[in-house]
């Protein structure tokens, strides 16, 4: 399994970035008012938005390899959370396109999201 691209300097994503973490729990109310709850699954999901901007020329190629080798959302990988270092080994890139802009010498720009997949 392969590991999600570093920028040049060692970064997986650009300030400013975005983390969501869901968690799914059902709750079931009864008639007397009570309630139980219950998680559906043992541990939530993580996602991560990465905009990346200023690019030079070797890291829009290095990502634009990474997301055609992966087949869009087809493949998996670990992405490493830039947050707490954890590595979450079962991810995807959501959706099937990569847009991506060049506008002059080490000025690229290009957007994914990284989504972990229910183990």
């Amino acid at each position: 399994m392969s590991d999600f691209p570093r920028l040049n300097t060692g970064a997986v994503l650009q300030y400013p970035a975005q983390k969501q973490t869901q968690f799914s729990t059902s709750i079931m109310r009864y008639i007397d008012g009570s309630e139980q709850r219950f998680r559906i699954y043992s541990s939530p999901l993580h996602r991560w938005t990465i905009r990346l901007d200023l690019l030079d020329e070797s890291e829009l190629h290095q990502l634009r390899d990474f997301f055609r080798t992966q087949g869009g959302a087809a493949g998996t990988f670990t992405f490493t959370d830039p947050w707490d270092g954890t590595g979450y080994q079962n991810c995807r890139i959501e959706g099937d396109e990569m847009i991506e802009t060049l506008v002059g010498e080490s000025n690229g720009k290009t957007s994914l999201v990284v989504q972990e997949n229910r183990s």
